[in-house]
């Protein structure tokens, strides 16, 4: 992905992900654009074979444990796709000064855009053990101002909405 240091080397894996805004730029503080970050995921899930075991959507970045078939082809489509009809939302809704950020701080070599929506990489960490994976699983409630949830029928959670601040889940392990 990119031209990130930071590398998937194995691709079923279990990885502790984030995709951050370019210059923390802070995007996800409506409704809208929270709901394209979820139903890509979904997608991904049918398309993809992505298993989410956990996310958090933050105002200007997001965390996701997850696994795939090709980790790398999904975490490309998801950021390509977000990125599309995230800008679409913001040209539609005439948010000058955000576009006008990620115009001036887009990278030299994006030549086929006007605009660079996310930054280059996803810092994936390989989760190498359980521990590890319920250490990453308790983490992300701790995450401030959180928006989190899972793809799964273990959820204790309830549906999407603009008054929710945290809902939390944790995947039951054998």
């Amino acid at each position: 992905m990119g031209r990130s240091r930071y590398k998937i080397f194995d691709e079923q894996a279990i990885h502790f992900v984030t995709c951050t805004v370019l210059r923390w730029t802070p995007i996800f503080t409506k409704i809208e654009t929270k709901q394209i970050i979820i139903e890509s995921l979904q997608h991904l899930q049918k398309s993809d074979n992505l298993k989410i075991y956990s996310y958090v959507i933050l105002e200007n970045h997001l965390h996701l444990i997850v696994s795939s078939d090709n980790l790398n082809k999904s975490l490309q489509k998801f950021k390509s796709f977000t990125a599309k009809k995230i800008l679409d939302f913001l040209i539609a809704k005439n948010v000058k000064t955000i576009l006008q950020q990620l115009e001036f701080y887009k990278k030299a070599h994006k030549r086929e855009t006007s605009y660079q929506f996310w930054e280059e990489g996803t810092k994936p960490k390989l989760i190498i053990s359980e521990e590890m994976l319920n250490e990453k699983i308790e983490y992300i409630p701790l995450v401030p101002k959180l928006q989190l949830g899972n793809a799964y029928g273990n959820k204790k959670a309830v549906k999407l909405s603009k008054n929710i601040k945290c809902f939390y889940w944790k995947m039951h392990t054998q």
